[in-house]
């Protein structure tokens, strides 16, 4: 399996290269030269096997320069019952016969990275191995929130790594602020941009594409790479649990091998809903891919118009992780459906960055709506949704999933259709548990309370129990307490490296 540049300077790269590099140098994403095929023989096997035996089957018709042992020894590291509470690793929960709630936040952050970031480490490790690589890796990371504590867990203290996450300052909910100016490790730092989560992205990208302080770093033996899901080595594993999840559906009765499904994803950077379309090319009987947005619903209008405009106000909401108006991951969106059109890739692309604004010609749009279904959904009916399953269903889903619920029942009112669905679940609730609580309880009950107390208040009321990755945080010691402008991100490079 060889990978190429969506921007079309850059082919024939081996897998191992590919996740080590993290972007291409054309400021491109890698994706596959092919997509491969696994048959519903495959599918059907993997009813009765472990999240574990279904991972290696996909990784490694992906990785195929890595040995079967390699990855099997890559995935057994990553994907623990000691790390992710449960032997499941990705469970699905049966809200009713229709909807099945895929909990992606099992792992140490209590967020769906977890999943990807924490076999990626393992991978990268190899991959420096196998490629002969003498340069200590510097992976940059923009985070909306989730990303970045997902990272800097997942590569504390790997030889041959540095890790520096760049957050919006005030753009994350107090929790996940909290876990990443507390992580541990002596190869990590966090650093709180003064904008928002698209100015610390593109300013991450903008130190990707800076030849001339990519020559400085060499000369001080450092190569850069990614942990956003714009490394292909990122996104790759997220395939992983929508296989699972349709296999354990199966195997619990509810659909035949064979039967089609939709998967709701909430995203605003693409990349969650970006694994569900691969599945889909890989042969995964989906039905429909529904996109759910907040109210920066960037991605609903595009798929709706085809036309992408970021010229708007990015809305600070309770769904913190959505706050995104750039979708990186929608590029590779392009370049599939276009049949690897690198031309109107690199045009489209090129628009967005000077002008905020490209459109789409009819062909691809049309391809795009065939599969693609976006809704997006405002405060107040996110939190109605949260009450809602509470009280129906004796359930508690954090803001980001309760995006998903609500797209999806405009959907079905939308459309009428009743096919089984799949709603990625990305959030534990408690990551976001003032907005939960002010949901299932009433103002009152958040009134005067720190995120760190509604903690107890959520557990004790809802008879959950607070994960260990965020239990006792408030009285953990604040290690990173860095801040910059957006221009100012490269030299909180340099100052971190001494270069």
């Amino acid at each position: 399996m060889l990978y190429e540049s969506t921007r079309g300077g850059l082919n024939s790269l081996p897998s191992a290269q590919a996740i080590k590099m993290g972007i291409a140098p054309d400021g491109g994403l890698l994706v596959p030269e092919k997509i491969p095929v696994l048959g519903m023989d495959k599918i059907e096997q993997m009813v009765c096997m472990s999240y574990q035996q279904r991972a290696v089957e996909v990784l490694k018709v992906y990785l195929d320069d890595y040995a079967d042992e390699e990855i099997e020894d890559c995935v057994e590291s990553a994907y623990t019952r000691e790390k992710f509470g449960c032997s499941g690793i990705a469970p699905v929960y049966r809200m009713n016969e229709n909807v099945y709630i895929l909990e992606l936040w099992h792992g140490p952050t209590c967020a769906f990275k977890d999943m990807a970031l924490q076999i990626l480490p393992h991978l990268l490790v190899k991959a420096m191995k196998k490629t002969g690589e003498t340069h200590e890796i510097v992976i940059l990371v923009a985070t909306s929130g989730d990303t970045g504590k997902a990272a800097l867990e997942g590569f504390k203290d790997v030889e041959g790594t540095r890790v520096i996450v760049f957050y919006p300052n005030n753009g994350v909910s107090e929790v996940q602020k909290k876990q990443m100016v507390t992580q541990e490790g002596r190869n990590v730092y966090t650093v709180a941009v003064e904008g928002n989560f698209d100015d610390a992205q593109n300013g991450v990208k903008e130190i990707f594409g800076d030849a001339e302080f990519k020559q400085k770093m060499r000369q001080k033996a450092f190569k850069l790479s990614s942990a956003n899901s714009i490394n292909w080595g990122r996104l790759v594993p997220q395939l992983v649990y929508y296989f699972s999840a349709y296999a354990d559906i199966v195997k619990a009765g509810e659909i035949k091998a064979g039967d089609r499904v939709n998967i709701v994803v909430p995203t605003g950077n693409f990349g969650n809903i970006l694994a569900a379309y691969y599945a889909y090319k890989m042969g995964l009987p989906v039905n429909r891919l529904i996109c759910a947005s907040n109210e920066n619903n960037v991605l609903t209008d595009f798929i709706n118009t085809g036309i992408y405009n970021k010229n708007r106000e990015l809305k600070r909401t309770v769904s913190p992780s959505m706050d995104i108006l750039i979708s990186s991951n929608l590029e590779r969106l392009l370049y599939e459906v276009t049949g690897h059109n690198a031309q109107a890739v690199s045009g489209w692309m090129g628009r967005l960055k000077n002008e905020g604004v490209y459109a789409v010609d009819p062909e691809t749009r049309k391809k795009i709506s065939g599969l693609f279904w976006a809704g997006f959904t405002n405060e107040k009916e996110t939190l109605k949704t949260i009450e809602y399953i509470y009280k129906e269903c004796d359930y508690v889903v954090d803001t980001h999933t309760a995006v998903g619920i609500d797209v999806y029942d405009k959907y079905v009112i939308s459309t009428g259709d009743m096919t089984k669905t799949i709603i990625a679940s990305t959030a534990n609730p408690f990551k976001f548990n003032e907005s939960v609580a002010r949901a299932i309880f009433g103002d009152e009950a958040v009134e005067g309370k720190s995120e760190f107390e509604l903690l107890q208040v959520l557990a004790k009321e809802c008879r959950l129990i607070v994960p260990e990755g965020l239990k006792d945080l408030e009285k953990k010691e604040v290690r990173h307490k860095a801040v910059c402008r957006k221009t100012e991100m490269m030299e909180q490079v340099e100052k971190i490296l001494g270069l």
